[in-house]
């Protein structure tokens, strides 16, 4: 993109003359000059972009009538940061003629360097060629490491000028992954094998995570609220910290996605000010709260529960005398503090919004007048489905603990009359009377015998045609998909005595309950459906 190009224009002199007129012809279709270098320099205003050379050193020698070629191959990238620039300016810079003659529509070794903000990598290489890299090369080639990485090919005797025409396109050229490897100088050419961007994502993620978590729990995306932008320095002294930590982590938000950052400073991106101001209607700062609380130090006793087959909790609450899950069912404690309830009633809350709707449309429920949602706790997904079926009265049906708090999440709608709290242990309680039962994230928390016990009550309170809808992660047959459902199988080991099922093995489950008509939906949403009719 700087002053150097790779490929230079054929000479117009020697084309055939169609083509020539053609080109002329097509001259009074295309915009003027200036045009060319605006729509590259303003395409870049503010933004960052990528330059790259592609080098190829092909060394010859001789002994004999032998000729041998050595060729090494690599590519160079350099990131530039443009400034955001005012049109007048980039007009300045263009009428200043410099740009006309430049790959890239600007040279950052003259004017064109007040346009860049930084440059990431070899300075060089965007002026037009790697110099530091190509000596490095030259090097690897003259004095080469144990393992070389240059090609080695013999020829009985001096071959012509063509045969060094096309030399990078012998067998193996040009293929990503950096220098081809070889043994020994024989002609055998070793394919490199294909970069593992997918397993580096899974091997770096949890440090991605942790700086969503670390940004949440400072409320970073809580001071940029409403459009704020703020300098790092403004941002640090509001949620007091250090500069230089805090602008390191507003950079790391910025490379994931979840800050915008600009000359005038910091601020939240569409996905930040959706999901993780805290106070959204659509956040999910709670989820979040509890995986950094919580979930991350369960999760790192993994091991243990994989070799032991047991859940982990009494590591987890061991050290923290008011956790949140001191047993497999969480709201069950009634000696944690209502806090620690709410914090947690928050994570459920924010986790079933993702999935209600999706949940609530996965069939057809207009049949039914009334429903029951055991263990409903805060409501939100009676609220997606009388939203989606006025004429629907549902109950929500949760401990006594859960219900006093749970006044806080209802949203001030018209639908709300039409839900119902009542105070009682699905357990131990008479179920309340409905057309449809619904358990949400239920069923995998709990032992065999549990979930067999409950189903048989519901079974025995359902009136025939009544129904039962179960919204589950539901893992695959074949174990080739569903990624979302087999993780929280993990975290299900981790946490529980319960296990996720297939979508045959809630099919026969009903059934054995005497339920028929077991139908399966999957969503494409953390929850999948099920309906069974009595």
């Amino acid at each position: 993109m700087g002053q150097g190009r790779a490929l230079q224009e054929p000479d117009k002199s020697v084309r055939p003359a169609s083509v020539t007129h053609r080109e002329d012809a097509l001259q009074d279709e295309l915009p003027e000059i200036p045009d060319a270098p605006r729509l590259m320099t303003t395409g870049l205003n503010g933004k960052e972009h990528s330059v790259f050379t592609g080098v190829a050193i092909v060394h010859c020698s001789s002994t004999g009538d032998r000729l041998e070629t050595k060729v090494l191959e690599f590519h160079e990238e350099t990131k530039v940061k443009f400034s955001e620039l005012s049109e007048e300016l980039l007009w300045e810079y263009i009428h200043s003629g410099e740009p006309m003659d430049k790959a890239g529509g600007y040279g950052i070794q003259a004017l064109g360097g007040m346009l860049v903000e930084h440059v990431s990598g070899d300075f060089l290489n965007v002026v037009g060629f790697p110099l530091n890299h190509f000596c490095k090369k030259l090097a690897q080639l003259y004095c080469p490491p144990p393992h070389e990485a240059a090609r080695c090919v013999k020829h009985d005797s001096i071959p012509s000028v063509d045969t060094f025409k096309d030399l990078s396109d012998e067998e193996g050229s040009g293929q990503p992954g950096g220098d081809r490897q070889e043994a020994a100088c024989n002609g055998t050419v070793e394919t490199p094998p294909p970069f593992p961007t997918e397993l580096l994502g899974l091997i770096e993620g949890f440090k991605g995570s942790k700086v969503l978590f670390t940004a949440c729990k400072l409320k970073v995306f809580d001071v940029l609220k409403d459009g704020t932008i703020l300098t790092a320095e403004d941002i640090a002294s509001k949620i007091d910290t250090s500069v230089c930590g805090t602008e390191r982590l507003l950079d790391a938000c910025a490379t994931l996605g979840l800050l915008e950052r600009s000359e005038r400073g910091y601020s939240n991106t569409e996905l930040a000010r959706l999901y993780l101001v805290s106070e959204g209607e659509h956040s999910l700062h709670g989820f979040i709260t509890l995986c950094n609380e919580y979930t991350w130090e369960l999760f790192t006793h993994l091991e243990s529960a994989i070799r032991e087959g047991t859940n982990q909790f009494h590591e987890v609450s061991g050290r923290r005398a008011d956790n949140l899950f001191k047993c497999p069912i969480p709201l069950q404690d009634s000696s944690r503090s209502k806090e620690a309830q709410l914090q947690f009633m928050h994570a459920m809350h924010d986790l079933t919004k993702l999935s209600a709707h999706a949940v609530a449309t996965a069939f057809d429920l207009s049949r039914f007048t009334s429903a029951c949602h055991l263990g409903g706790c805060t409501g939100a997904l009676a609220h997606a489905l009388v939203q989606e079926y006025p004429h629907l009265k549902v109950t929500v049906f949760d401990l006594p603990e859960v219900l006093e708090l749970a006044p806080s999440f209802q949203p001030a709608r018209e639908q709300a009359a039409q839900i119902h709290f009542m105070p009682g242990d699905f357990f131990q309680d008479r179920l309340p009377e409905a057309e449809l039962y619904v358990l949400s994230r239920i069923i995998h928390e709990w032992p065999e015998d549990k979930v067999h016990q409950l189903l048989g009550k519901i079974s025995e309170r359902c009136k025939p045609g009544g129904g039962l809808l179960v919204a589950e992660a539901i893992l695959d047959e074949e174990r080739r998909n569903s990624r979302g459902a087999w993780v929280q199988s993990l975290s299900t080991l981790l946490q529980t005595q319960g296990r996720q099922r297939s979508g045959e093995e809630y099919q026969r489950l009903l059934r054995a309950q005497g339920f028929h008509d077991v139908r399966v939906v999957r969503t494409g949403a953390l929850l999948d459906a099920v309906l069974a009719t009595r």
